[in-house]
């Protein structure tokens, strides 16, 4: 029994040990839900579908993808920050297409919580996300 209660243990703080790296990438009031990821026809290229959830007054910071995004807000109101262009404030059913490499930033200039369908065609084995300082 005391093999058994030690390997439980083990298995717990190594489970808690590999969730942290995730909760320390994902900024407060933040959640990023992976929807899908598939490859394209083009070669080295994927798309990939990710539902993001913004608290009130929270915000993403500026920040990269290695291709191109394809934003369609669902719910509340988000206000973007693209590079070269002036503050973009959208709502739902608004869409945003920014650039491959574009350095952009949001935030949630709403009283609830706001959320985008983020489509990217990417190329595959790179970062989905680059911050930049």
């Amino acid at each position: 029994m005391t093999a058994t209660r030690l390997l439980a243990r083990a298995a717990l703080i190594a489970g808690s040990l590999l969730t942290i790296p995730t909760a320390q990438a994902q900024p407060a009031g933040i959640a990023r839900t992976d929807l899908q990821r598939h490859d394209l026809s083009a070669p080295g290229r994927e798309a990939v579908q990710v539902r993001v959830d913004v608290a009130p007054g929270k915000a993403f910071g500026r920040h990269t993808h290695p291709g191109e995004e394809i934003i369609y807000v669902l719910a509340g109101t988000l206000e973007y920050d693209v590079d070269g262009r002036p503050p973009a404030t959208l709502k739902p059913d608004d869409v945003l297409f920014i650039p491959a490499g574009t350095i952009h930033a949001a935030r949630n200039v709403g009283n609830v919580t706001a959320s985008e369908l983020a489509t990217y065609i990417v190329e595959k084995d790179k970062p989905l996300l680059t911050l930049v300082k």
